[in-house]
């Protein structure tokens, strides 16, 4: 009896960790890393093991587990582990750059040409033979293995440590976050920030590129379903002028990192920054009018494209009232009521009805209508009922005077086939969307579709009766659909509209983290509504009675309400 009891005691130390990628439950000792919990088990992924969720936590590998967990190992092919690939690369950037040119200091701007573009501050003779150095460097700290280490110190030591190695702006953030602690992550003695896991070590970092790239160079990453291959450079100089431009207007305002925004709220200043930035806003319209009335009357018909919770909506509407400013009369073209009949709309992969295709629109009688509508002639519009999918006409018609524009928004707008009948002089073509512009520090960029994904929660919640967890387990899908059907035809714009706004997250983050904290653990959505939390967490909250001067045309309100235009 005595022997049992012994027994039982110690059965009762161990914890059962369930691994779903082989399906085997096994019992470890507490405190038992999640990388030895891989080991033991021998799990063989595509590509090298970046990180684990346990319990539905995305966690590093050295994590240890201490209570009985669900454990998915990833790789670079999940999500999390691109995102995890990614911010290791980054910090093994930072420190190849200070090995190789100590004085140097690393800025990482934004993503672009499916890389992301860094600039090197105080690097005396920069240009592709430092590239090549750095890239050489990153390539031997790759071999040594070298692991990441994470450790969590007092907020002040933490502030200490990045002021002395020149990051001002991540010592800035930390500052305004008002946490007791913080995360420092090491790579050989040097340290840094980040708001993710990072991967065990330098090791499973083979596949990179390192290129010069206009006035600095172009991190590349491999591609998602083939990390032995990496993304091809694509230029996109158009996308690249945009973030340029407003990258010039942040530093006037000193508001280019989430830091110096949090510090302007935390001094009553974001009545100001409201101001200053819808006041962008506003002159950016009035130029694209102005741009319109200089083209001699050829413009007719103007384009307008851009990925989910771009602001497509209120961007078309402000321009028309810029429009009409300028004298002209703008006329809206619905191209849903162009969509073919159910029974003729092409299938996907799955077998399901494609919308999103650009064949699912009747591109010959769109093009004849538009070609009919420039020529002065009368045209008969479709009506398409979405109940039935079938297509009808109800009378309604449509003509353009001399001084009518005709306005048409949606996914396929830059496209080439949707309006090939007509000519490149009787069109502009706008690509509208949130292009952050700001950064968490100098070494972490804002995503556009992390600002894209808040203003969408938002947005779902008050006025398309979704959850948090409907609009999260859809945007996977969403995102697809951008990649294959708008952002290989951005570069087609005549002109790129930045509708992203300095002070939005922090307003944002109000309305975006209730409805995030109620994705239930058990839910698949639930590691991103974490990730997102996390995120938000290091933007200050704006003053509500600043929050009730925003603008009813901004185009935050049409994600969060109160604006002067009405949105089907």
């Amino acid at each position: 009896m005595r022997n049992r009891i012994i027994l039982t005691f110690v059965n009762m130390k161990l914890i059962n960790i369930y691994c779903e990628n082989n399906g085997v439950t096994k019992a470890y000792e507490p405190g038992t890393s999640l990388l030895q919990i891989a080991q033991d088990q021998e799990i063989r992924l595509g590509s090298p093991i970046l990180a684990a969720l346990a319990n539905n936590l995305l966690k590093e590998l050295w994590y240890e587990a201490s209570v009985p967990q669900t454990v998915r190992f990833i790789d670079y092919s999940h999500p999390d582990g691109k995102r995890c690939y990614q911010r290791s690369l980054t910090f093994l950037l930072q420190k190849a750059v200070k090995d190789t040119c100590q004085e140097c200091a690393l800025s990482v701007k934004h993503s672009v040409s499916n890389g992301f573009y860094c600039e090197l501050k105080n690097a005396p003779g920069f240009g592709v033979p430092m590239v090549a150095d750095i890239a050489r460097h990153m390539r031997e700290l790759v071999a040594a293995d070298l692991p990441f280490e994470k450790t969590k110190v007092q907020t002040e030591e933490a502030i200490a440590i990045f002021q002395r190695q020149g990051y001002v702006e991540k010592a800035r953030l930390q500052q305004t976050r008002g946490k007791l602690y913080t995360s420092v992550y090491y790579l050989d003695g040097y340290a840094d920030h980040f708001y993710g896991p990072l991967a065990p070590s330098t090791g499973a970092l083979s596949s990179f590129g390192l290129v010069p790239y206009y006035k600095g160079m172009l991190l590349m990453f491999p591609k998602a379903d083939n990390p032995a291959t990496l993304e091809s450079v694509v230029v996109q100089k158009k996308m690249f002028d945009i973030f340029q431009e407003h990258k010039l207007w942040v530093d006037i305002l000193q508001a280019g990192a989430v830091g110096q925004i949090n510090e302007l709220i935390q001094r009553n200043d974001g009545d100001e920054l409201i101001k200053v930035s819808e006041a962008l806003h506003e002159k950016k319209y009035a130029q694209i009018a102005d741009n319109i009335s200089s083209r001699s009357g050829d413009v007719k018909l103007v384009l307008i494209a851009g990925p989910s919770s771009s602001g497509k909506t209120t961007t078309s509407k402000r321009l028309s009232i810029q429009l009409k400013v300028a004298g002209f009369i703008p006329k809206v073209l619905e191209m849903d009521n162009y969509f073919v009949d159910r029974d003729q709309t092409p299938l996907d992969e799955h077998g399901e009805h494609d919308f999103e295709s650009i064949n699912a629109v009747d591109l010959p009688l769109f093009n004849e209508h538009l070609d009919q509508l420039l020529h002065g002639k009368r045209v008969v519009l479709p009506k398409f009922n979405f109940d039935t999918g079938t297509r009808s006409y109800t009378g309604t018609h449509m003509e353009l005077g001399e001084k009518d524009i005709l306005i048409v928004e949606g996914i396929h707008a830059l496209n080439p086939k949707l309006t090939e009948a007509i000519s490149l002089k009787n069109k502009l073509r706008i690509y509208a969307s949130a292009l952050t512009f700001i950064n968490l520090d100098e070494n972490n960029r804002i995503s556009t579709t992390d600002n894209r994904l808040v203003r969408r929660l938002v947005r779902d919640a008050f006025f398309r009766g979704h959850d948090a967890r409907a609009t999260l387990h859809r945007w996977t899908s969403v995102r697809r659909g951008e990649d294959k059907n708008i952002f290989p035809f951005q570069e087609n714009a005549d002109i790129m509209f930045n509708s992203s706004l300095l002070y939005e997250l922090n307003v944002l983050r109000k309305y975006a983290e209730p409805m995030l904290y109620r994705v239930p653990p058990n839910d698949a959505a639930y590691v991103e509504a974490c990730r997102l939390l996390k995120f938000l967490s290091y933007f200050e909250f704006i003053n509500p009675e600043h929050e009730r001067g925003i603008p009813p045309n901004s185009i935050i309100r049409e994600f969060i309400g109160g604006s002067s235009f009405s949105y089907l």
